[in-house]
């Protein structure tokens, strides 16, 4: 496979850094989100039990 310039698309040297991220931002939503998702799962298991008392 072959990109601009001959070099091979599976070579790592290639590719320095295409799409620079922010790390901590990425670990803070990826956080918040899994936080978010349980809570809404502890509250409906909760309402559950409680309206099936």
């Amino acid at each position: 496979m072959e990109s601009k310039g001959g070099c091979k698309m599976n070579d790592p040297r290639q590719h320095v850094n295409e799409e620079p991220r922010n790390d901590l931002l990425d670990v803070g939503v990826g956080f918040l989100g899994m936080f978010g998702l349980m809570l809404v799962i502890a509250v409906a298991a909760t309402v559950i039990q409680v309206m099936t008392r």
